[in-house]
């Protein structure tokens, strides 16, 4: 499993763990059922379709409580199996680490999200001029409901403080482990 949620032409994104993999973008999934074809690719950011309600969409984006989550659960397994298990992070890198690292790894991407890189910009923000330069909005965090799985682009409805606001949980324990 970890093999292939820590390779990055597959679910390992700059910014999280995408919800389907990226192979699904250029070879999607195909079911026939009764004389039907259906499928499933990889989208990085909004949906095509209007199946689910139009912008619902699982197949694709990096969705913060999946990540937080698979964080969480990595930090436990780490607990059990401590230091001395080592994974290849990300795949095909070479680079071992436990799996307490790999956490930490995940934590920074989606911590990523909204800390402003070396241009100053903030990949929540995508490519909006307003919110990435303007003084009276540039410091107004948005909690997107999920993210572009590419370039980390805040995505779905902007208000969602329940589970995206877990970014405060990652910088908590962030700052605490540096204690």
């Amino acid at each position: 499993v970890l093999y292939r949620m820590l390779e990055e032409s597959e679910f390992l994104s700059s910014h999280g763990v995408r919800a389907l993999s990226r192979v699904y973008g250029e070879h999607p999934y195909m079911l026939h059922i009764n004389g039907m074809d259906y499928s499933v690719k990889y989208q990085p950011g909004e949906s095509d379709s209007g199946l689910f309600g139009g912008n619902s969409n699982w197949r694709g984006p990096v969705w913060f409580p999946v990540n937080y989550l698979i964080i969480e659960s990595l930090r436990e397994f780490h607990h059990y199996y401590s230091d001395d298990f080592v994974v290849e992070c990300p795949t095909g890198s070479g680079k071992l680490i436990s799996l307490r690292l790999i956490a930490d790894e995940l934590a920074e991407r989606m911590i990523d999200i909204f800390r402003r890189d070396g241009n100053g910009r903030r990949a929540v923000f995508g490519g909006n001029e307003t919110f990435q330069n303007d003084p009276h909005w540039r410091d107004y965090i948005l909690f997107y409901e999920y993210f572009h799985g590419e370039n980390g682009m805040g995505l779905g409805a902007s208000h969602q403080t329940g589970w995206t606001g877990l970014v405060a949980e990652l910088l908590q324990e962030r700052g605490e482990s540096r204690e």
